[in-house]
């Protein structure tokens, strides 16, 4: 009913950029807030930047200053433009969404399929 589709991941080198996307489709009435996750070998899952409607934001401290988490209601898009990448961010990258949906209506979270994003020295 809901997908996300991610996309932007690969293989760049240290103090590179890339450019995240998650683009939702399906029975979405509206967009509640979005966010990126990343889960590195050996590690859990991190919030790395969230987005709200208000267009509020928020940033974990190893990324501050480096990436930038913005999206278009329009497009139901959501974007993470990552700068002066490290090698301690490489991670799978994981897109989420919360957002209201029909059939019934009601809010959902849903979870993008992951992309890599490889940062080499």
């Amino acid at each position: 009913q809901v997908q996300l589709v991610e996309s932007g991941g690969g293989l760049v080198q240290a103090g590179g950029s890339l450019r995240l996307s998650c683009a939702a489709s399906g029975s979405i009435v509206s967009i509640n807030d979005m966010g990126w996750y990343r889960q590195a070998p050996g590690k859990q899952r991190e919030l790395v930047a969230s987005i709200t409607r208000p267009s509020n934001t928020d940033y974990a401290d190893s990324v501050k200053g480096r990436f930038t988490i913005s999206r278009d209601n329009a497009k139901k898009t959501v974007y993470l433009q990552m700068n002066s990448l490290k090698p301690e961010d490489t991670a799978v990258y994981y897109c989420k969404v919360g957002a209201v949906v029909t059939g019934p209506l009601r809010n959902l979270e849903v979870w993008g399929q992951g992309t890599l994003v490889t940062v080499s020295s």
